[in-house]
């Protein structure tokens, strides 16, 4: 894997006003068309217009019945938005299984016809720009294309991909590749970047959503948006939604910081709304992106300019990131989790924080004492209650090390209770099974916190234990916050107890990551308003 050291040429490109007001880039979005009848092509490319797209592909080869003189005028005359044609065999992924020769002769036509852009594969491109020599209309540019469904290849093996698109006579270069990492973006960015013509460099699949939104960022010519989620014409194309309004895709420029949830799984985050729109509330020059990342440690090494500024960390990486900072807050060291990295601007150096035990321990406190069973008015409510933490993960150690601080007894339960014990051992506690916790109740008016996935989205009929075991509890925490009330937390507040929602203990922890993201206060009443409006 080559470490890439992503760095931006300092062009900035040419600002454009559209409907949005002023746009900090020039890469064009555009919406994949693939409905079955030339009607519905028409209806749909309204639609992409009204969402505020810029152009959009009209994919033949998903046609039902084409007739190609008739369709491609109508398809031209009618369709609001300027159009791109592809008309994508089966061997380069499309559905096209026809006659090569009629195939090629379609896109002529469009050309004719006065397509503003068509797309042609690598494969027959000296071919079919051999056959249109001298008769090129001038509004159509060709944009030549090639895809690997496989992988991403090396820095040296793209350049020498985009070479050969260019000998074409390509007038806009093309090529998508599918990530197996995160870092393979990476590769795509470094050749975007120094590109001296038009290219459009998109990386497939979940773990390339990245170059979707940051090709804004690092010069691509175009990138693709979905009107609606599932609709796609390549693996991980975001909806034309999401690219304007969640990352504020038009605001997006070469001096743009780069900010972002790295989890696994995570697509599930609600980080990059919360983010996002305070960033755009106080004009803060930033992005906030969801990161799919296998290996934090080759994650953070692969994009280490200052151009990427800042990262939460979610499950499963909170304890890795631990070890992959040059500078570790001493709580954060103590709980021996980061849930919060920030590159300093200065020397690159990674400093990693915790803000996971505030968010979540004044949450619980702030249930208790809304709930008068704090005897306690000047301490913490915590102190002296039992708290049983489920987990001994990062999570699990914030509120572990945060629940002792306050004075309680804590207790830690986990799958494999040697981790538990382990766990126990550090903070100065107790260890259980989890298949022990259901029978165990040494005495009521206990707390329970749940740092564990278990009970989240998809799998939201699962429950870390069983809901006769809830009556010992006088509060039940649960740190998933999809859905906002868990299996766990229904049945907590059937049993008697009092719940909080893992959403408190995400508010909580974002104000500090904020701050320490863009050096200014929280827009806390935004937090709130936008997680309510959202949960």
């Amino acid at each position: 894997m080559d470490s890439t050291n992503v760095t931006l040429s300092s062009s900035s490109a040419g600002l454009r006003v559209g409907n949005e007001g002023i746009r900090k880039n020039p890469t064009l979005i555009c919406t994949p068309i693939m409905a079955e009848s030339v009607e519905k092509m028409v209806i749909d490319s309204g639609k992409a217009k009204a969402s505020g797209a810029d152009l959009v592909e009209i994919r033949l080869d998903s046609l039902k019945f084409f007739n190609p003189h008739d369709d491609l005028k109508t398809l031209i005359r009618d369709c609001p938005l300027p159009t791109l044609f592809t008309y994508r065999p089966k061997w380069e992924g499309g559905q096209y299984d026809g006659d090569e020769n009629e195939r090629q002769e379609a896109l002529r036509l469009a050309m004719e016809f006065g397509a503003d852009y068509v797309d042609v594969e690598l494969q027959i491109a000296h071919e079919f720009i051999d056959s249109i020599r001298g008769k090129k209309p001038e509004k159509s540019r060709i944009i030549v294309s090639s895809h690997n469904y496989q992988y991403t290849p090396s820095v040296e093996d793209l350049g020498n991909l985009v070479a050969k698109i260019q000998a074409t006579g390509a007038d806009i270069v093309k090529f998508a590749t599918t990530a197996l990492n995160i870092t393979d973006a990476a590769r795509v960015f470094q050749i975007t970047v120094h590109s001296q013509v038009p290219i459009i460099g998109l990386v497939m699949g979940e773990r390339g959503l990245i170059s979707r939104i940051l090709c804004a960022k690092f010069g691509g010519y175009l990138t693709f948006g979905t009107l609606e989620s599932g609709v796609i014409s390549a693996p991980g194309q975001p909806t034309m939604k999401d690219l304007l309004n969640l990352y504020n895709f038009r605001q997006i420029g070469t001096d743009t910081k780069v900010f972002g949830i790295i989890g696994k799984p995570v697509s599930h985050s609600k980080s990059p709304l919360l983010f996002n729109e305070a960033f755009k509330s106080v004009g803060f020059n930033g992005v906030y992106v969801h990161l799919l990342v296998d290996d934090i440690a080759d994650f953070l090494k692969t994009y280490s300019s200052t151009d990427f500024s800042g990262f939460s960390c979610t499950i499963p990486h909170k304890e890795a990131a631990v070890k992959c900072c040059d500078e570790i807050d001493p709580v954060a060291k103590k709980i021996g989790a980061v849930n919060c990295v920030i590159r300093r601007p200065t020397d690159g150096k990674l400093c990693g924080y915790n803000t996971d035990y505030v968010g979540a321990i004044s949450a619980i406190e702030d249930g208790l004492r809304g709930s008068q069973i704090s005897s306690s008015l000047t301490g913490s409510p915590l102190a002296g209650k039992l708290f049983i933490v489920i987990g001994a993960g990062g999570a699990g150690k914030a509120l572990a090390y945060g629940a002792k601080e306050k004075g309680a007894r804590v207790v830690i339960a986990n799958r494999t209770y040697d981790r538990a014990r382990e766990l126990a051992d550090t903070i100065g506690g107790d260890a259980l099974s989890l298949a022990d916790l259901d029978t165990f109740h040494p005495e009521g008016g206990m707390i329970l916190a749940n740092t564990t996935s278990i009970g989240m989205h998809p799998k939201i009929e699962e429950t870390p234990i069983s809901k006769h075991a809830l009556r010992s509890y006088s509060l039940v925490f649960d740190a998933v916050y999809t859905p906002k009330v868990t299996k766990l937390l229904r049945e907590a507040e059937e049993s008697g107890a009092i719940t909080v929602s893992g959403l408190e203990m995400f508010i909580g922890q974002a104000y500090e990551q904020f701050e320490r993201f863009t050096g200014l206060p929280a827009p806390k009443e935004l937090f709130r308003k936008v997680m309510g409006s959202h949960s």
